[in-house]
């Protein structure tokens, strides 16, 4: 399929519109208060939906739960059907390369590239057993290229399916 000129070949490799690596982060937005955070991780508590990676942004008011699970497109139907307020974004997922200093050789390889980190967390259940970082970039796509240039191994969706 082409758009534009001759030369503006672009194919949707996905339903997402991208065409790099990437593992959806859901964003819950929770008032602080005792038991927030049972209340949504247990909102999986009797489903085969399982939970790969959790971070808590805590402020006095209110606090950020951010959740990459197995199946994101039932966990969407969870959250709506349980009222939470969300949002979705497109992290860099890494496994942790050999070595003593994994995390070393990640932030060089994106500091190469001049990519920012915005933050990042590990991966609980990572795919195969392996160790694995949740990185939130600020050009997902050239990150992706750059770490897949230097032979990271990355992670996708369908990766934690299994």
């Amino acid at each position: 399929m082409s758009f534009g000129g001759e030369d503006a070949n672009v194919g949707f490799a996905t339903a997402r519109g991208r065409d790099w690596p990437s593992v959806r982060q859901f964003n819950v937005f929770l008032e602080n208060r005792l038991g927030a955070l049972l209340d949504v991780v247990r909102r999986f508590e009797n489903s085969d939906i399982r939970i790969v990676a959790l971070t808590v942004v805590d402020s006095a008011d209110c606090a950020i739960i951010r959740l990459v699970l197995n199946d994101p497109e039932r966990a969407v139907e969870i959250f709506h059907q349980a009222g939470l307020p969300f949002t979705e974004s497109d992290l860099l997922v890494v496994q942790l390369p050999e070595g003593n200093q994994p995390l070393v050789q990640i932030s060089k390889a994106l500091l190469t590239a001049e990519i920012n980190i915005h933050y990042a967390y590990p991966i609980l259940v990572g795919p195969h057993g392996s160790a694995a970082l949740a990185i939130k970039v600020e050009d997902i796509e050239t990150a992706t290229q750059t770490m897949q240039r230097l032979d990271f191994t990355l992670f996708t969706e369908n990766d934690f399916q299994e």
